[in-house]
């Protein structure tokens, strides 16, 4: 008879579903506050692409006050100070962060591999830190009508862990809040974005964004290559495809004649992958002894890029509120009600800037046959520089000023 294999047990004070970067940072900034936090990441590495890459002011002056922003922008990284897009054949600056009141006045463009390495390592300096890759976490502990610990399995076996608080950061399809049965309103979201990689050349411009009839491309500067993200309408992607990859790339070429001689970099659609938008969030973010953070509690829109900024600060304000209790042992639900009630604010404004967008600009341009030209706000802020302030102040600034890290 074969034997059972013998499951691991781990005894922890926080344990953490998802190595992205709300798992990452809040495991790192528990870990340093002398609290025992165990992070499971399901894949055996970072290095997946087609990922939020945008590190807004916000996070940077993190980075500055965790004393790490020297050495965090020795990673090789791009700049951008300003935000611009071409509507039609208009061109307009929509944003200059160079007057924003941080430490860094720009956006660094940075592969997310490289940032969650980062923490990986800085989280390595503390004995209280155990991350634990290709560890994929399947269920729950309950006990006594609280979460006292989660399951996951691994290369060589089933880990049982145990912990005062769970945190699910396990992204937008989360096992952790599927598991624990918690209630997500979906948002709606009429669009999605087909990702792809095409060389860069020094002589291209840096222009962000272009919006033609019916289609809209967003271009992410990273060092020798474009990612390029091509807005499409919710569910249209079979459309795209049947139509064929020839004109699939007349379409990249239309909106940016600069990649003509570059799209045939596109072999097949493998080279092209499809991120489903979704715009969602948790009713309530915890249930006894079980808190979710980032996308979990949260999927956020790709316009601004702001889902990685949100979750770093979903991190900080959890690591804030619940180093104390967890260094007793203690997390009651109404420190965990606490923690959403700080991000509620922050998250929900975001959602319906992001909403508003969609469905007032990016719905109207991808069903539109007419050639686009930028709307009034987007003239004004164009012909008067002052007003540019606003929407990098929105997009590269917290919405609601968080406490320093704990």
């Amino acid at each position: 008879m074969k034997a059972t294999p013998a499951i691991e047990e781990i005894h922890a004070t926080c344990a953490i579903a998802g190595g992205g970067p709300a798992g990452m940072m809040l495991g790192f900034l528990l870990a340093r506050a002398g609290v025992k936090v165990v992070v499971l990441e399901k894949h055996q590495d970072f290095l997946r692409d087609f990922r939020g890459d945008t590190i807004h002011p916000s996070t940077l002056e993190l980075m500055h006050e965790l004393g790490l922003l020297q050495e965090f922008l020795k990673l090789p990284h791009g700049k951008l100070h300003h935000v611009s897009a071409v509507v039609g054949t208009t061109s307009v600056r929509i944003a200059d962060l160079t007057h924003l009141p941080t430490q860094c006045r720009y956006i660094a463009l940075m592969p997310q591999w490289d940032f969650l390495n980062f923490l990986a390592k800085q989280g390595a300096r503390y004995p209280a830190f155990d991350l634990r890759m290709k560890a994929e976490v399947t269920q729950l502990i309950e006990q006594d009508g609280r979460y006292v610990g989660l399951r996951a399995k691994t290369p060589t076996g089933e880990v049982a862990i145990t912990a005062a608080l769970v945190v699910g950061a396990d992204g937008r399809h989360s096992t952790v809040r599927e598991r624990a049965g918690l209630v997500v309103d979906d948002l709606g979201a009429p669009i999605d974005v087909l990702w792809m990689r095409l060389s860069r050349q020094s002589s291209d411009s840096d222009t962000f964004m272009r919006i033609g009839v019916r289609k809209a491309l967003v271009m992410l500067d990273r060092g020798d290559y474009w990612q390029c993200a091509f807005v499409i309408p919710k569910g249209g992607a079979e459309e795209v495809r049947q139509r064929g990859l020839q004109a699939f790339r007349a379409d990249i070429v239309e909106l940016a004649p600069l990649l003509k001689d570059r799209v045939t970099e596109l072999q097949s659609w493998d080279d092209i992958k499809l991120l489903s938008v979704k715009v969602d969030r948790l009713r309530e973010w915890y249930r006894p002894g079980l808190l979710c953070i980032g996308d979990a509690a949260h999927a956020m829109s790709p316009i601004g890029g702001v889902g990685i900024n949100l979750a770093i600060e979903d991190a900080v304000a959890a690591a804030n509120r619940l180093a104390g209790p967890l260094r007793t042992g203690q997390v009651g639900i109404k420190v965990l009600a606490d923690v959403q009630r700080r991000r509620t604010f922050p998250t929900r404004a975001t959602q319906r800037m992001q909403i508003f967008a969609q469905n007032n600009f990016l719905r109207h341009v991808l069903s539109s046959r007419e050639l686009p030209t930028p709307p009034l706000p987007m003239r004004l802020i164009n012909r008067f520089p002052l007003l540019q302030r606003i929407p990098a102040r929105i997009v590269g600034a917290s919405c609601r000023p968080l406490a320093r890290p704990c």
